[in-house]
């Protein structure tokens, strides 16, 4: 029996039903980012400006570890999404339950590799050896906690799967509440320094594991698989671990890329650091618009993919393209306008040069959001109707674009090149995936009998 949080993607009006699924996951991220915006400013208000940029010259690191534990999740999600639109309930519990095995084995791994490879990596991406010990201090902690971080991710991903959008939002507020209660006790009470803001935002993060837990158990059986489900399925487990791993390691790639545009940043010192993680924030929060759509966009032609209703898919992404612009236009309007005050708010800071370096960022980057949007949308679409290999390729179009910033413009322009790096690479990006979105078989198949049926 369908719940009333869940929203119905099979059918009616698609951008209604888009919008309607859409708007929780927009408000979730917006808390996320507020939260990670939070412990920004409670570190650059009562630690200063070194322990602001010590979290800053790791937030590539940081980025990397939640993309890696976002994509996994949601790759998951793409195959018990589409059992789901097909009406397989018994497959959906046997994608449910290869996902927590393959996640929980993966994670492990992957925690065990951060401790010992975190601090030989700050080094390699020259973190400044005046903030270097808090940088590891903070990112050593959020290592830790990959483990909690993976599971919410999962338990949310496999909500929405089923179009349920609104109670990660509920389990997520609450912890983001706690998040800022916590930051500000560990830090300001306790005077537990940058160690105080990861313990929290670990700490917040598990009460929203334990409560989707909670949740799922009482309220959606089709998502508890027995013990007969964990039965190795050969076929299951390769389309699972193929969607989770394709999406894992394309986040992966772009993160890799910005871990070296990182290795830029800090060689430019104390100042751009600090000015370009306040930006940064500020830039990761005017993405929720899109990134939200895209989750939504993953869920709907998922679900559409497996019932069979490629034409719904063709109606939506015309209609996601409309709304980035429209989107994009709005957040471009928005940071000329506040840029500055919204950097000094973040950052803590009344210094000249971190106030014009993060605006600076924010001005450039304001206009492009439209072909990000277009990005994204195109992304999410490709992955869920079942491409793994395409995707990637824009990743790694990031990564070497992002390799020649950092070795060849950014030694000769500077933190113009930062500013520049990432609008540029979303171009060539955008141009890629539309090209394989509209050659796609499965897509030009649609296309085809949408004209014969039309005749």
């Amino acid at each position: 029996m369908k719940q009333k949080t869940q929203v119905d993607l099979l059918h009616g009006p698609i951008m209604k039903s888009l919008i309607i699924f859409m708007i929780p996951i927009l408000i979730s991220n917006i808390f996320q980012q507020l939260y990670n915006a939070v412990d920004t400013a409670i570190v650059g208000n009562y630690l200063g400006e070194n322990s602001l940029a010590a979290i800053g010259a790791c937030a590539a690191v940081f980025e990397m570890m939640v993309s890696f534990c976002n994509s996994l999740g949601s790759g998951f999600s793409i195959v018990c999404g589409r059992a789901f639109g097909s009406g397989d309930p018994d497959r959906m519990k046997k994608a449910v339950a290869s996902s927590i095995l393959i996640g929980v084995v993966t994670v492990a791994v992957l925690t065990l590799v951060a401790i010992i490879g975190l601090r030989p990596l700050l080094e390699l991406i020259h973190t400044p050896a005046e903030i270097i010990e808090e940088s590891h201090t903070y990112i050593h902690i959020i290592a830790l906690g990959l483990i909690v971080m993976f599971a919410y991710n999962l338990a949310s991903s496999m909500l929405r799967a089923i179009g349920n959008s609104v109670m990660p939002l509920i389990f997520l507020i609450i912890s983001s509440l706690l998040n800022i209660v916590l930051d500000i006790l560990f830090i300001t009470t306790f005077k537990m320094g940058v160690a105080g803001a990861a313990i929290a935002t670990v700490a917040a993060q598990g009460v929203s594991v334990v409560l989707c837990i909670i949740y799922i158990l009482k309220n959606t059986k089709v998502l508890v698989p027995e013990a007969r489900h964990f039965a190795f399925d050969r076929e299951l487990y390769s389309d699972v671990g193929g969607q989770g791993y394709a999406m894992a390691l394309m986040g992966s790639i772009v993160s890799v890329g910005s871990i070296i545009l990182q290795s830029g940043i800090n060689s430019l010192g104390t100042e751009i650091i600090a000015g370009h993680v306040a930006a940064r924030k500020l830039y990761m929060l005017c993405n929720m618009p899109f990134i939200s759509m895209s989750v939504a966009v993953s869920a709907f032609i998922s679900q559409n993919k497996g019932a069979g209703q490629g034409d719904r898919i063709l109606k939506a992404m015309r209609s996601v393209y409309i709304y980035d612009f429209v989107m994009a236009a709005i957040v471009s309007a928005i940071l000329f306008l506040t840029a500055p005050k919204l950097v000094s708010m973040i950052s803590g800071s009344t210094n000249p040069v971190i106030i014009s370096n993060g605006s600076k960022m924010l001005y450039i980057v304001g206009p492009f959001y439209a072909v990000l949007g277009v990005l994204i949308q195109t992304r999410f679409a490709l992955q869920g109707i079942g491409s793994k290999l395409i995707p990637m390729i824009s990743s790694v179009i990031e990564l070497i674009g992002k390799i020649l910033f950092v070795y060849i413009f950014i030694p000769k322009f500077g933190y113009d090149a930062v500013c520049w790096c990432e609008p540029l690479i979303w171009v060539a990006m955008t141009a890629q995936l539309l090209y394989a979105f509209n050659t796609n078989s499965y897509i030009r198949e649609t296309r085809a009998a949408m004209k014969q049926a039309a005749a």
